[in-house]
């Protein structure tokens, strides 16, 4: 059986939420002795200099004896950020005045784009 074939074959349900240049996909998937497990992955698509498109990918596998455990780090994690820096976006790149920096070699004189 192919690669390809046997992932796509374990895929039981899929959830994808788009975020900007990222793309985040909740996959339950099952193991050969037919449990269930999460996997959690990231692509983040980049554009070469070519203007050529490729994807870079980072996937966590999530089972389920570490689902509470997981679900509480990441809440208090969640709720510590939101406490301490409230729910709007505070990076400049998502400031729609954001103007980009850069600093030349010779000088530390900011230039703007």
């Amino acid at each position: 059986m192919s690669d390809y074939k046997e992932r796509n074959e374990n895929e039981i349900f899929t959830k994808v939420l788009k975020a900007g240049r990222r793309t985040y996909f909740f996959d339950v998937r099952e193991t050969k002795a037919g449990d269930y497990y999460l996997t959690i992955t990231e692509s983040k698509k980049n554009f070469g200099e070519n203007g050529e498109a490729t994807f870079e990918k980072h996937k966590i596998y999530l089972y389920k004896e570490d689902f509470a455990s997981f679900r509480e780090m990441f809440n208090e994690s969640t709720d510590f950020i939101i406490a301490q820096k409230g729910e709007d976006v505070i990076s400049e790149k998502h400031d729609k005045d954001f103007k980009s920096r850069s600093f030349t070699i010779e000088s530390d004189d900011e230039v703007y784009d």
